[in-house]
C-alpha cells in the first residue's frame, strides 16, 4: 500500500506540473539521506564519504568548511605563517569546551596526530596527512604546526574531521569505548544521541559548541543505498536532502521538479582498482589492453548521460592543469584500440583457447552494476570472461583493504582541492588506502619532487609528472569524473552549490 501512495504522488505530481515534494516531515527535524550506513564513528579510523560526512556535522578542528565550500577558522580564533610557510600558528578561542563541558586544549591536536601515526591505531589517514611533521602545544591556546613542506592548503586539511578535536579524556579512561557513550562526546555542532542500524542517525544540537547553535537543533540521517529509492523519497516529501539520484533520471527531474535539482562540477574521479599484486592484474599488459578496449564516451555519453566527463587520468580538470590527462590511444578508432588490445592479451598468454577470467566486484548500487556490467560488455571482443560480484558497501571496502579482489570499483572524492590528495594513497606505503597495492619506486620519486617543490608552478608541473607514470602504469581503471547532484527540498535555505560539495548542516534552515 505504501509503495501504490508514493506511486500514486509521483504520478499526480507529473500530470499536474506541481514541482513540489509533498511534506510529511517535522517541523524542526533536518532529514539528510546517505547513501552508505556510517561504518563508525572514530573519524580518524574512518575514510568512506558517507561516514566522513556524518563525522564532520559533529567534530571539529582548527578550522572548518563553510556552506560555499570555503574555510574558515573554527576553534581556532586565528593563525599565522611563517615566512618559509613551514611553520603555522594557531591560536585558539577562550573557552572552548567539548559537548559534555571538558575543555578544549592545544593538547587535543597534538594527541591528533600522535594517534594517527601511530600504527597500533590502525588509521587510514597517515599519508593524507604526512605532509606535516609535527605538532606541539607550547600553551594550552597555542598549536604549533610544522610542516615537512610549504603546503598553502593546510587550513583546507585540517578541516577534516580526522584532525579534529577528539575526547581524548575519554578514549585515554574507556579505550575504543568512548564510541558507545549517548549522547556521543563531540566537539561539532551536533552529537549523536540514537543509532539505529541500517535505519537512521539521530543527532542533536551540541550544547557548547564553539560556533554557537546550528540554524536546525535536530538531525536525522538516514542511510538508503538505492539511488531510485532515495528519490522517490524526496518527492513525496520524506527527506530534505538526498545527494544520489539515478543519472537517467536526470532530465525527467529537471523538467518536472526544477526546483529541486542542484549539481556543479565536482572534485572526484570514478574508477575501478586493479589488484596488481597477484595475476592477472600483476601484468601491465593486461591492465592496458583492458583500459584500451573501454568506451569511456559511450560511458558518459549513453549509459550515464548527466554531463560527467570521462577520465584516462586520475586527476580531475583544472586541478593540476588546464585540462586532464589523456592518452594518445585514447583518440585512435575503436577497430585499432580493440586491435592493440589483443595483442597485449595475446603477449600475457591469453586466448580463445584460454580466456582472461577475473571477478569484477562492486558496492550494492544500480550505478555500480551497470558500469561493471558495461566493463564485461565491452572485453568480451578481447575472450575475456568476467563476471560479477556484488556486496553491500562495508563488506566491499574491507575486501578492498585485505586485498581480497581481482577488480572493484572504487573511486576518490577529494579531501581537499590539491592533486597530492589524489596522488598519495597510490604510494607504495599509503597502507590500506592502497587498494590496488601499487608499488612503484620511479612513482613515488616523482610524488615527493613534486612534494617538495615551493613554487607553485613547478610544483603543479611535477604533480602532473608523477599522474603521467601512474596513469601509464594503470594500476587503476579510470572511468570518468563525477559532478555533484543533490535534490534538495524546497522548504530548506542555506544550501549552496560548490565545487567542493561540501554542506555542512549546521548552516541549513527549515523555512517556517
Amino acid at each position: 500500500m505504501r509503495l501504490c501512495l508514493v506511486s500514486l504522488l509521483l504520478l499526480c505530481a507529473a500530470c499536474t506540473g506541481q514541482g513540489t515534494a509533498h511534506n510529511t516531515l517535522p517541523v524542526d527535524t533536518l532529514v539528510r539521506l546517505t547513501e552508505a550506513e556510517a561504518r563508525g564513528l572514530d573519524p580518524q579510523m574512518l575514510s568512506d564519504l558517507s561516514s566522513i560526512r556524518i563525522a564532520s556535522d559533529q567534530f571539529e578542528g582548527l578550522t572548518r568548511y563553510t556552506a560555499s565550500g570555503e574555510v574558515e577558522a573554527a576553534l581556532a580564533g586565528d593563525w599565522s605563517m611563517s615566512g618559509d610557510g613551514l611553520v603555522w600558528t594557531f591560536r585558539l578561542k577562550p573557552g572552548i569546551r567539548f559537548s559534555d563541558a571538558a575543555p578544549i586544549t592545544a593538547q587535543h591536536f597534538e594527541k591528533a596526530l600522535a594517534r594517527i601515526n601511530d600504527p597500533a591505531s590502525t588509521s587510514p589517514h597517515g599519508a593524507l596527512f604526512a605532509i606535516i611533521e609535527s605538532i606541539n602545544a607550547p600553551a594550552s591556546n597555542v598549536v604549533m604546526v610544522r610542516l615537512r613542506n610549504p603546503f598553502p592548503q593546510l587550513p583546507a586539511l585540517l578541516a577534516h574531521p580526522a584532525m579534529a578535536a577528539l575526547p581524548f579524556h575519554l578514549i585515554t579512561a574507556k579505550g575504543e569505548d568512548w564510541t558507545s557513550i549517548r549522547p556521543l562526546v563531540t566537539s561539532g555542532a551536533y552529537r549523536l544521541t540514537d543509532w539505529r542500524l541500517n535505519q537512521q542517525m539521530t543527532l542533536t544540537a551540541n550544547p557548547h559548541w564553539a560556533g554557537g547553535r546550528p540554524k536546525t537543533a535536530k538531525l536525522i540521517w538516514k542511510s538508503m543505498d538505492n539511488p531510485l529509492s532515495s528519490m522517490r523519497l524526496m518527492i513525496a516529501g520524506g527527506a530534505d536532502i538526498s545527494t544520489a539520484y539515478p543519472a537517467n533520471r536526470q532530465a525527467w527531474l529537471k523538467q518536472h521538479y526544477p526546483n529541486m535539482v542542484h549539481g556543479s562540477g565536482y572534485l572526484a574521479t570514478y574508477y575501478f582498482a586493479f589488484n596488481t599484486r597477484r595475476r592477472p592484474f600483476d601484468n601491465k599488459d593486461v591492465r592496458l589492453a583492458l583500459a584500451m578496449a573501454t568506451d569511456r564516451p559511450w560511458m558518459t555519453e549513453k549509459m550515464i548521460a548527466a554531463g560527467n566527463e570521462p577520465a584516462w587520468g586520475l586527476l580531475p580538470p583544472g586541478l593540476a592543469r588546464k585540462s586532464a590527462y589523456r592518452p594518445a590511444w585514447a583518440d585512435w578508432p575503436k577497430e585499432k584500440r580493440l586491435s592493440v588490445a589483443k595483442q597485449l592479451l595475446t603477449k600475457a598468454g591469453y586466448s580463445a583457447e584460454r580466456p582472461l577470467r577475473f571477478e569484477i566486484r562492486f558496492n550494492s548500487s544500480p550505478e555500480h552494476r551497470r558500469a561493471a556490467a558495461a566493463l564485461a560488455t565491452m572485453w568480451r571482443p578481447l575472450n575475456v570472461e568476467a563476471t560479477l560480484l556484488n556486496s553491500e558497501a562495508s563488506l566491499h571496502f574491507d575486501s578492498l583493504k585485505r586485498g581480497d579482489f581481482e577488480l572493484a570499483r572504487s573511486g576518490w572524492v577529494a579531501d581537499l582541492p590539491a592533486p597530492e590528495n589524489f596522488l598519495l594513497v597510490h604510494k607504495s606505503d599509503a597502507g590500506a588506502q592502497n587498494y590496488s597495492g601499487y608499488n612503484n619506486s620511479a612513482y613515488d620519486a616523482a610524488l615527493a619532487a613534486a612534494l617538495a617543490e615551493p613554487n607553485p608552478e613547478r610544483r603543479a608541473t611535477k604533480m602532473q609528472e608523477a599522474e603521467i607514470i601512474l596513469a601509464q602504469d594503470m594500476p587503476v581503471l579510470p572511468l570518468y569524473f563525477y559532478i555533484s547532484t543533490a535534490l534538495i527540498n524546497p522548504r530548506i535555505t542555506g544550501w549552496q552549490d560548490n565545487i567542493a560539495n561540501i554542506h555542512p548542516s549546521y548552516n541549513l534552515a527549515i523555512k517556517r
